[in-house]
């Protein structure tokens, strides 16, 4: 997502710049979420959580932008079509890093 994002930011930002740019944040944000599952801890697993959310709202609001209206996005983002062109991991991921970060947490406490 974020390689992708800067080629199309650096040679055609003009054409998309809100899809483009929705690109470049869904990528930071794995990144950041990669990051953070690394380095492991409570403060990390929650800003994980936190990340996860906000890509999942991410996603599930563009996606539905995108099939409500096409024609607001001349060019896809990752978060098109919740995911699609993706074979829906934008989707995926953040549900599975969410479900795994409760339950890595919950056998932590126990």
């Amino acid at each position: 997502a974020v390689s992708r994002s800067i080629y199309q930011i650096a040679t055609d930002f003009g054409r998309a710049p809100l899809a483009y740019a929705l690109s470049a944040v869904a990528g930071l944000i794995y990144a950041f979420i990669t990051y953070t599952l690394v380095r492991g801890g409570d403060v990390a697993r929650r800003a994980a959580l936190l990340c996860c959310g906000v890509e999942l709202a991410g996603v599930l609001l563009v996606g539905t932008w995108t099939v409500v209206d096409p024609s607001a996005f001349p060019d896809s983002t990752v978060w098109s079509d919740y995911g699609m062109g993706y074979v829906f991991i934008p989707v995926l991921l953040p549900v599975s890093a969410m479900y795994w970060l409760r339950k890595a947490r919950s056998q932590g406490a126990g």
